[in-house]
């Protein structure tokens, strides 16, 4: 069963030694993920489950112990999802993963098992819905850091230029991991979410999925538009 939610953003730039100089801007931001980490341990889980966005329309796991690397951003910093597992030492996490990674081994994470699932941009919501209800079925304690960010379309040199509909879908998807409403993210409209390159929509409906069901309430930890992509920190206890 869910007992806890921790949502994230995932640009690399939240890593300081990827953002160098700009590292500050996102201060508040990394502030907010590691006070969310910090509910998921005091829900002291058996399981965490780390989701975020991958290409494509399928899923992928990624097993402790797989390593994830920014050395493409130009910065000798290599990450380890959780403790070593039997893992194939050629696969790597994608970036989003890579950053759930970083933000787990700022906070000392090591309360329970953790391992990595990619979904991806594409994935079906009824699709996203069963992957959360199978994560969350049984009995075993299991929390969720869930990765991905909301519209890449906030301002004029956003990646992807300004859209007069992107700050009022983030507005809807903020409400919404702020309240832990779960219809209103199982509707989320995919096309929008693509046409805005949100890479967290099928992350979302994974946890909606998850928490069909459990009495969690939502809080909002932070929610801004750096560099015009929304962001949104939140938790789910």
């Amino acid at each position: 069963m869910l007992v806890a939610a921790a949502v994230c953003p995932g640009p690399p730039l939240l890593v300081p030694e990827v953002a160098a100089g700009a590292a500050p801007e996102l201060d508040a931001a990394r502030s907010a993920c590691t006070d969310a980490l910090g509910a998921l341990a005091a829900a002291r889980p058996g399981r965490l489950v780390v989701v975020g966005p991958v290409d494509g329309a399928g899923s992928e796991t990624y097993p402790a112990g797989t390593r994830g690397t920014f050395r493409g951003f130009g910065v000798d910093l290599d990450v380890r999802l959780g403790r070593d597992g039997g893992t194939d030492p050629g696969r790597r996490l994608p970036y989003a993963l890579a950053v759930a990674a970083w933000l787990l081994e700022r906070t000392g994470w090591s309360d329970a098992p953790v391992e990595g699932l990619g979904v991806g941009e594409r994935l079906a919501p009824e699709r996203c819905a069963r992957i959360g209800r199978d994560i969350a079925a049984g009995s075993e304690r299991v929390a969720l850091l869930v990765m991905g960010d909301a519209s890449a379309c906030r301002t004029l040199k956003a990646p992807g230029y300004l859209d007069e509909r992107a700050a009022p879908f983030d507005a809807e998807v903020a409400r919404a991991l702020g309240t832990a409403d779960v219809a209103a993210l199982a509707t989320l409209d995919t096309g929008l979410a693509h046409e805005l390159k949100a890479s967290g929509r099928a992350s979302w409906q994974v946890l909606a999925g998850a928490a069909e069901g459990a009495d969690l309430g939502g809080s909002l930890l932070y929610e801004d538009a750096p560099y015009g992509v929304g962001y949104v920190v939140a938790t789910w206890t």
